[in-house]
């Protein structure tokens, strides 16, 4: 692996920040997001931060003597959701360009902070944070060395760019496969997870040559690449140089979606800035202009612009969830109208796939599909306690009353 850090280097006396660990048991309907699997009167055993066990509570071989029980009298129990595709510097309100260029680096931390807390609260127990600018390295380092609280993080460092490429004013621009791979390096020095490139805009966007050199340096490292595609051409380009994940996705031909499958491929859609915005009443709340607003209804009533995604989905690809959080009006409690959509378009066929596309898709796409996505014994305690079922009802998502993080509580 790359050289760690210099903050890793750093001696922590003590976090700022502690929460333990207890052991209990939780009394409620489970969804454990293994298949279609839901438990009616189940449980679920947490001990040193891993699930012990899951099951049916008449199965249970707990006595209630020996830990704690926490009965949610059938509120759901189902395993930690993770936002994908977020960018915890944004704050969801404001314009883009003018947040990215005129706030200062202890606004991006304070706006970070407070994003993390609104995630938790709102079920996310992991945030894959897309970057743009380089902020995400240090809201990473806050959380590791316990000095804020927040979800697990991935992060990408800054986005890097063609020089005045797509979002040129907030990103890395680099001209040139030398000057890429010194981009990515300066990534990985600072403590990236992955690396994102902005593939396209309106155009292709790279140099065969550059775009090679980015994938590359990324792999030589050991870090995963992630692109921002939104059309066929460039998905395809992407996929084709050895990129490990498409971001948002959009038309595709039968040809392209063979080519996602082939090399195992996933998506992560991203259709919350479309659909909140086309809802006149949030939208000219937030500031949207009218053109705007119209041209986001037109998108959302038009099905057949969805049509690649949806027939990749059914093909196989795997669709996992992402709101681009940090739009205007995609604040980062915004859950539900990304996972409604997902059915309602048919990326996913019913709410417990759904489900999946934030849990367990989603666990493999981070790379933590060995331990956590599911309520499995042996996995990691991440978990959440609604109220509600939403596998029959997605905005009871909207009603989460407990957040555990490897079986601590985060809220």
């Amino acid at each position: 692996m790359p050289e760690p850090a210099a903050w890793k280097y750093q001696k922590i006396t003590k976090p700022m920040f502690e929460a333990e660990a207890k052991e209990c048991v939780f009394f409620g309907q489970v969804i454990t997001c293994v298949g279609d699997e839901v438990i009616e009167d189940g449980y679920v055993h947490f001990k040193d931060g891993k699930i012990t066990a899951v099951g049916s509570k008449k199965n249970m071989n707990v006595t209630p003597e020996d830990v704690e029980i926490i009965d949610t009298h059938g509120k759901t129990l189902m395993p930690g959701m993770m936002n994908s595709h977020a960018h915890l510097s944004w704050d969801g309100i404001h314009e883009l360009s003018q947040q990215s260029m005129f706030d200062a680096p202890e606004i991006r931390a304070y706006k970070a902070a407070g994003n993390m807390i609104k995630s938790l609260r709102a079920g996310i127990t992991l945030v894959r944070d897309l970057g743009v600018h380089n902020a995400n390295l240090f809201t990473k380092q806050a959380v590791a060395q316990g000095i804020f609280p927040g979800p697990r993080l991935l992060v990408s460092g800054e986005s890097i760019i063609q020089t005045g490429g797509h979002t040129y004013w907030v990103c890395r621009e680099a001209s040139g496969a030398d000057e890429m791979r010194r981009a990515v390096r300066d990534q990985v020095k600072g403590g990236a997870d992955l690396i994102k490139i902005m593939a396209c805009h309106d155009t292709l966007e790279f140099t065969d040559d550059e775009l090679h050199a980015v994938i590359d340096e990324a792999h030589r490292n050991r870090l995963p690449i992630t692109a921002h595609a939104t059309y066929n051409d460039c998905i395809a380009r992407v996929a084709e140089f050895g990129i490990d994940c498409v971001e948002h996705g959009g038309s595709m031909t039968d040809v392209t979606i063979q080519l996602l499958l082939d090399k195992k491929l996933p998506v992560v859609t991203t259709f919350s800035a479309l659909v909140i915005q086309a809802n006149e009443e949030i939208a000219r709340a937030f500031g949207i202009p009218e053109w705007k607003i119209e041209e986001r209804k037109r998108a959302v009533a038009d099905k057949s612009r969805f049509d690649g995604l949806v027939r990749a989905a059914k093909a196989g690809v795997p669709i996992v969830f992402g709101t681009d959080a940090g739009s205007p009006a995609v604040e980062h409690d915004r859950i539900v109208p990304e996972l409604g959509f997902m059915v309602d378009i048919g990326v996913c066929p019913n709410n417990l796939d759904a489900l999946r596309a934030i849990t367990a898709r989603a666990a493999v796409l981070n790379g933590f599909g060995d331990t956590l996505g599911t309520l499995e014994g042996g996995k990691l305690a991440d978990m959440i306690v609604v109220d509600g079922k939403p596998d029959q009802d997605l905005s009871a998502l909207e009603k989460v009353e407990m957040t555990f993080i490897d079986g601590k509580r985060m809220h």
